[in-house]
C-alpha cells in the first residue's frame, strides 16, 4: 500500500511535503482516468487531490499511508464530478455501423466522449515491467469504455480490488462501507464487464518485430493513400469512428468509399509516431491550403492477431495535439 506514514508528514517542511505528494501523481492520474475517462478531467482531479491533501494535511492522522489518504480523496473527486453526469462512451457505444452514404451529422459535446491519454501521464517511467503491463493493459480504450458502464461506487470498487489489487478491507476502509458491500459491488462490477466481453485478464500483445513492421506497412499505405494496401492491414470487422462524429464504419468497402469522397482531404497526410492508452498512435497532419500540414487527427490503433481491429480517429485537435507534445503544423 505505499509507505508508513508517521507524524512528520504533518509536520514537515512544505518542499518536503510537496515532493511526496507529486511522487503519487502518475498513478493519481491513471485511477482518475480510468474513473473519468478523460485525461483532462483526469488531470484536473489530481491537481484538486493534491490540494486538498495540501489544505488538509493537518487532520491526516497517520492511521492509513499516505497513499491510501490520497486515493481516498481521489476517489471523493472523481465521484463529485460523476455525480450526475453522463457516462462518456465511444462511438460505437452509441450506436451501430453506418455507411459511407450515411451523412456525418453535427459533432456530439466533448464531454460525450472517451478521450485518449498519453502513456507518459499513467505509466510509471521505471516500474516493473509486469506491473506496467497490467497497468497497460487497463487504460486501452476499451477497457476504459467497459468500465464507464458501472455505476461510479462499483468502478471505484473494481479498479481498486482488480487493478491496483487493494485488499478488500483496504477498499472498504476507503469507501467507508464493509467488507461485504466491497465484495458485492465487486461481483457485480465483474457481472456487467463480462456480459460485454470484457475482463480484466484480457492482455494487449506485446509490440514485436511483426507489430512494427505491420505499423510501418500502415504509414506507407496511409501516407500513400493506397486504399488497397490499407484495408489489407485491417480485420474484416475493424471499427473506423472519428469522435465527435457519432458515425463509425466497419466494413472495408464503406471505408474506402468514405476515404474516397468526403474523407479525400486526407489524401498526401503526414503521420507522427505516439502512444497513446498503451497502444500505437500516430498524429495525422493533413495537407494546409496554404502549404505545409495541419493537424486533423490523433489516430490510435487497437491490434489483436497480427491486424488492426479497430482505428479511432480523435479530430479534437487543439486540445490533444499539445496534450501529446505535438506542434500545431509540419512545414512542407
Amino acid at each position: 500500500m505505499g509507505e508508513p506514514a508517521t507524524t512528520e508528514s504533518r509536520i514537515e517542511a512544505p518542499t518536503q511535503l510537496e515532493a511526496r505528494l507529486e511522487q503519487h501523481r502518475v498513478e493519481l492520474t491513471a485511477y482518475c482516468y480510468r474513473m473519468l475517462a478523460s485525461a483532462f478531467d483526469a488531470e484536473d482531479a489530481v491537481q484538486e487531490t493534491l490540494l486538498r491533501a495540501w489544505r488538509g494535511i493537518d487532520r491526516f492522522e497517520g492511521r492509513a499511508t499516505l497513499r491510501s489518504w490520497l486515493y481516498r480523496i481521489a476517489t471523493n473527486v472523481c465521484l463529485d464530478v460523476l455525480s450526475g453526469s453522463e457516462r462518456r462512451a465511444r462511438p460505437m457505444d452509441l450506436a451501430g455501423p453506418q455507411t459511407a452514404d450515411a451523412q456525418l451529422g453535427s459533432p456530439l459535446p466533448e464531454t460525450t466522449w472517451i478521450e485518449p491519454v498519453p502513456d507518459g501521464r499513467v505509466l510509471a517511467a521505471n516500474g516493473d515491467p509486469a506491473d506496467i503491463a497490467v497497468e497497460r493493459d487497463s487504460i486501452r480504450l476499451a477497457f476504459v469504455a467497459a468500465l464507464q458502464h458501472l455505476p461510479p461506487r462499483q468502478r471505484a470498487v473494481l479498479i481498486l480490488r482488480e487493478v491496483l489489487r487493494w485488499k478488500a478491507d483496504e477498499v472498504a476502509a476507503l469507501l467507508e462501507t464493509s467488507v461485504a458491500s466491497v465484495n458485492s459491488a465487486l461481483q457485480r462490477a465483474r457481472a456487467t464487464l463480462a456480459a460485454g466481453n470484457v475482463t480484466t485478464a484480457d492482455s494487449l500483445e506485446p509490440m514485436d518485430e511483426a507489430q512494427q513492421a505491420l505499423l510501418a506497412r500502415y504509414v506507407d499505405a496511409f501516407e500513400r493513400y493506397d486504399l488497397d494496401s490499407l484495408t489489407s492491414l485491417l480485420h474484416e470487422d475493424a471499427s473506423w469512428s472519428m469522435p465527435p462524429y457519432e458515425l463509425w464504419l466497419q466494413t472495408h468497402v464503406d471505408i474506402r468509399r468514405f476515404c474516397l469522397g468526403i474523407g479525400i482531404g486526407c489524401r498526401g497526410s503526414r503521420l507522427l509516431p505516439a502512444v497513446a492508452n498503451g497502444v500505437p498512435a500516430f498524429a495525422q497532419y493533413k495537407p494546409a491550403p496554404g502549404g505545409g500540414y495541419e493537424p486533423w487527427a490523433l489516430q490510435v490503433l487497437e491490434i489483436s492477431a497480427g491486424r488492426i481491429v479497430g482505428i479511432t480517429f480523435f479530430l479534437d485537435t487543439a486540445r490533444l495535439f499539445p496534450l501529446f507534445g505535438f506542434p500545431s503544423r509540419l512545414d512542407g
